[in-house]
């Protein structure tokens, strides 16, 4: 029994550097898939995060042509910013709990007031602080990856 502690002990000894290497090798792949998955979780949420602010100057476009120009040419129909808000929505559910929910406050706020386009400018107000605060929150959310 003495004998085959030693020989353990030994056979240890002679691979140290084996196994040093091969946990060496196992934590060096974890970090990198770790990191890996970071990143590609990282460019999903600043790809969604971008769409986002492009879709939300769509919808401030269609919103201040709706009320403010009174859609006579027919190219601003405020029905038209449900695509807007609808994409901004999805979109943001990529981006984390803190972004779905703004997104979904900001639908609560157009599905409340856009109606309201071109006849009451408090509607419009109301809207505008959604998507400015929407916009806050997506730039901070893009700010804060790593």
């Amino acid at each position: 029994m003495n004998y085959s502690y030693l020989n353990i002990i030994n056979q240890l000894k002679r691979n140290s550097v084996a196994f040093i290497s091969v946990i060496i090798a196992v934590s060096s792949l974890s970090y990198n898939t770790w990191r890996n998955e970071k990143t590609e979780d990282n460019r999903n949420q600043r790809f969604a995060a971008f769409e986002v602010l492009l879709k939300l100057g769509e919808l401030q476009q269609v919103v201040f042509h709706s009320h403010y120009d009174g859609d006579d040419d027919g190219n601003w129909n405020p029905r038209a910013g449900w695509t807007y808000v609808l994409t901004i929505r999805d979109l943001s559910r990529v981006s984390g709990e803190v972004m779905s929910a703004e997104a979904n406050k900001l639908y609560s706020v157009w599905q409340d007031n856009w109606q309201h386009l071109g006849k009451e400018q408090q509607h419009v107000d109301t809207i505008t602080a959604g998507i400015d605060q929407m916009r806050d929150t997506t730039v901070s959310i893009i700010t804060s990856l790593q």
